[in-house]
């Protein structure tokens, strides 16, 4: 059977399948393989990187700070150490070199208040000079990465416990100097520390000095304000020693031709000491110092620091004041500290808001606010007291008066509502007030400031065990003389009481209770007046002297340290020798 189309059905499939292969076909899709996208995905990686390094080295341009590329630098962990990796995170910056003389420090922007400080903190703690740079977010991330390359080393505590008895060990020990080398011969380096802070707790001593000698190790300590030779050591024991303390108080050990501070915390039962250790270089090594505080507060009390009745009620008498300024003078170590505390045990009550502004907090008392300055942050005594009194306190404690920035704004504060108690460094009360004028505090603001001043030293109590009377007549010539003409200053009442008894005096000898010293213990003479008008009518002339204040006070009724020494001597608390030892 035939169609029209002239063809079978199976020609014409087989035409329309040749004219199928005859339309022209679509080219196949390839898929990318793996290794393919990963080599584009890196790419464009690279140019990302390389855009956000040019990004940082135009931002460093642009600030003004060297740029660097950490990409290929090596980096020690010792660098790393530096900056703890939380804070380097926090803040966007690492320390990426270290050695004993230089630290480099990267950051995303080295000019943020936040780098710049933690820039000076890592020099101070490392004790070198430094240089910041610019560094990318690549870079950042390529040291974070490092921080988790580093081994997990056990971090050093900085509180060691000294057991309760390795302590009573040592005082069972520690009869007298002799007994303290005795058993730091004999002992190893670990208990070489023990021994030295039990014994310096045994005796009441407020320093240890380990000192590098030629051929030997001096040992003292520092006993009521003297220093007295305790052992010495062999030499090849130092370095063992140095490091020991170095490590416990968290300074570096590597470093010996820089000066270094650190601290650490004996835990007693009793309570916690604070040591402060400080290190410089000496010729043949380093000079060590370990400063011990005890924080406990329970002792100080103003009743117990050796003030005599009149002294006593005048300074309560103008504590007891809302506001105004009271100054304590003397050298360093004549206790100010202590009395100033003593102050505030007493205002530290419910309602009332007391912050301090020290260098360093020596002691820590609850319920004060203690604010410690840094110089190496420009956190000065001027700088912390603008910042104190934007804290609305009731009353201000400053460590130190040394400028007429804060001498300034010490005195704003006492007119505007504040009790401000300060130091100042003079030899006595009456030359509180021309060195304030002398920094130049405006006197028509000082006059109606002040409160009261008082000056103070700290005498050695005469031991009471060898401690052996006189009489007026056994006294040596000058003593003597010396001792007359101050009773003739003194207040007639007083003067009258004296005269009236037959006088007679300790001197010291020395046994083993007080390690052969003659003196256990100490106790303060002061002396302290109020700003009446004559004195402040004085202050307002602009041209006040010492002698003429101290005369105006003495007119008053004011016994001078030396005649309040006298009387402790009279007592038979302590020496004539040691007050006037201490007052000259």
């Amino acid at each position: 059977m035939s169609n029209n189309f002239g063809g079978s059905i199976d020609d014409l499939m087989d035409q329309d399948a040749a004219d199928e292969t005859a339309v022209p076909q679509a080219p196949p899709l390839h898929v990318a393989s793996e290794e393919t996208e990963k080599k584009f995905d890196d790419k464009m990686d690279d140019i990302k990187k390389k855009e956000l390094e040019k990004k940082a080295q135009r931002f460093a341009a642009k600030i003004d700070y060297p740029h660097i590329d950490l990409k290929k630098f090596p980096i020690t962990h010792e660098a790393l150490k530096q900056v703890k990796p939380e804070i380097a995170e926090q803040v966007g910056a690492i320390c990426f070199y270290a050695d004993a003389d230089e630290i480099r420090i990267g950051a995303i922007d080295p000019s943020s208040e936040e780098v710049k400080q933690l820039f000076e903190e890592v020099k101070e703690k490392h004790h070198a000079e430094g240089a910041l740079y610019v560094i990318s977010e690549v870079s950042l991330g390529r040291v974070m990465d490092l921080y988790k390359t580093m081994p997990n080393v056990k971090p050093v505590t900085k509180d060691i416990e000294i057991k309760a008895e390795d302590l009573e060990r040592v005082q069972a020990d520690v009869n007298d100097f002799k007994s303290v080398e005795a058993l730091l011969k004999k002992a190893n380096t670990t208990d070489i520390i023990t021994i030295l802070l039990g014994a310096s707790l045994k005796v009441d001593s407020s320093d240890v000095h380990v000192e590098a000698e030629e051929e030997r190790i001096a040992v003292r300590f520092r006993l009521d304000g003297i220093l007295h030779d305790v052992a010495e050591l062999p030499k090849e024991l130092f370095h063992k020693l140095l490091s020991r303390i170095k490590l416990v108080s968290s300074l570096k050990i590597n470093i010996t031709d820089k000066p270094q501070d650190g601290r650490f915390t004996i835990k007693l039962p009793t309570g916690d000491v604070d040591v402060r250790v400080s290190t410089i270089p000496t010729v043949f090594g380093e000079s060590i110092v370990m400063r011990l505080l005890i924080q406990s507060q329970e002792g100080i009390k103003l009743e117990t620091l050796g003030m005599s009745d009149r002294d006593l009620g005048v300074l309560k008498s103008e504590i007891a004041r809302p506001n105004g300024m009271i100054i304590t003078t003397g050298p360093t170590g004549s206790g100010k500290t202590t009395t100033l505390y003593a102050i505030l045990k007493i205002l530290n009550q419910p309602g009332v808001k007391i912050i301090t502004l020290e260098d360093p907090v020596e002691y820590r008392m609850e319920g004060v606010n203690q604010s410690q300055i840094d110089h190496t942050k420009h956190y000065t005594f001027g700088q912390g007291l603008r910042s104190i009194l934007r804290q609305d306190p009731d009353i201000v404690m400053v460590g130190e008066i040394r400028d007429l920035e804060t001498a300034e704004i010490a005195v704003q504060s006492a007119l505007t509502g504040h009790l401000m108690l300060s130091t100042i460094h003079t030899n006595s009360g009456a030359g509180a007030i021309p060195r304030f004028l002398s920094m130049g505090t405006k006197p028509f603001l000082l006059a109606p400031a002040l409160n009261c001043v008082m000056g103070q030293r700290l005498v050695r109590r005469v031991c009471k065990d060898c401690g052996e009377k006189v009489t007026m007549e056994q006294l040596d010539g000058n003593i003597k003389s010396r001792l007359q003409d101050q009773i003739e200053l003194m207040p007639e009442e007083t003067k009258k009481e004296i005269i009236s008894k037959d006088l007679s005096f300790r001197v010291s000898k020395g046994c083993k209770k007080c390690n052969g010293i003659g003196y256990k213990g100490r106790i303060g003479i002061y002396e302290i007046f109020q700003i009446q008008q004559e004195i402040e009518d004085s202050i307002l002339s602009g041209q006040v002297s010492e002698h003429v204040i101290e005369e105006i006070a003495r007119s008053q009724g004011m016994t001078t340290m030396v005649q309040d020494g006298i009387l402790k001597a009279l007592e038979g608390i302590t020496t004539l020798d040691e007050v006037f030892r201490v007052i000259d």
